[in-house]
């Protein structure tokens, strides 16, 4: 008979992966309904999105080592582009913050950056997000057996 505690942990795991999926799909949803899809660096996340999904699903049907591995590797992508894309959309705030009021600087320009509706600047956090609760979902895996919880 399985260990209860174990088939909680298997559970726990399952319904924070399907967070996960959750929350990338709607975030995927969301930029390509918003037109998030005009160059080709507004491609990276939703392509880093769609294959941590699908990393997603294989780690669900075949808990496995090389599977864990692939999981990881994809959440830390999605972590490194949700980090970037905030640099980004903060850069393009400031920039056309400077642009329409060259006076701004320090803590002024820093408020006006982070209020401008578009770019978001913090919404790449998003995938932060999302990329730590894929990594809590699968955290000492190593020796969990999925298939016998």
């Amino acid at each position: 008979m399985p260990n209860p505690s174990s088939q909680t942990l298997a559970t726990m795991r399952r319904l924070m992966i399907g967070l996960l999926c959750f929350g990338l799909t709607g975030t995927t949803l969301e930029l390509w309904l918003i037109g998030h899809h005009e160059d080709v660096w507004q491609w990276i996340p939703l392509a880093v999105m769609t294959a941590s999904a699908v990393s997603a699903g294989w780690v669900v049907s075949a808990w496995s080592r090389p599977s864990i591995v692939t999981f990881r590797l994809m959440m830390a992508a999605l972590m490194v582009t949700g980090l970037v894309g905030a640099v980004l959309h903060y850069r393009a705030n400031m920039e056309f913050q400077l642009e329409m009021d060259p006076s701004l600087s320090g803590l002024a320009l820093m408020a006006e950056v982070l209020h401008a509706k578009a770019p978001p600047a913090l919404a790449p956090g998003n995938m932060v997000l999302l990329a730590l609760v894929g990594l809590v979902a699968v955290w000492r895996s190593e020796s969990f057996d999925m298939s016998a919880a």
